[in-house]
């Protein structure tokens, strides 16, 4: 079954912003590794840069993705 146009386009803008919250959340991790924090200091230190990630800058993301496909 072929997808809406409206369906793929929400599918790569939720891929997008995943994306970037999984490299949020690695970056925050490693930084705080290289730091010196334990397993669980970094596991935080990763969840606290997604919590971070301005509304804006996920809405730059969405606008990018969108333009980039049409």
């Amino acid at each position: 079954m072929a997808r809406r146009p409206d369906a793929r386009r929400a599918v790569r803008q939720a891929r997008a912003v995943r994306d970037a919250c999984v490299a949020a959340a690695i970056e925050g991790y490693e930084s705080a590794k290289v730091a010196g924090l334990c397993h669980e200091g970094a596991w935080e230190a990763a969840i606290e840069a997604v919590r971070r990630m301005e509304p804006e800058q996920l809405a730059a993301l969405l606008l990018a993705e969108s333009d980039d496909r049409s």
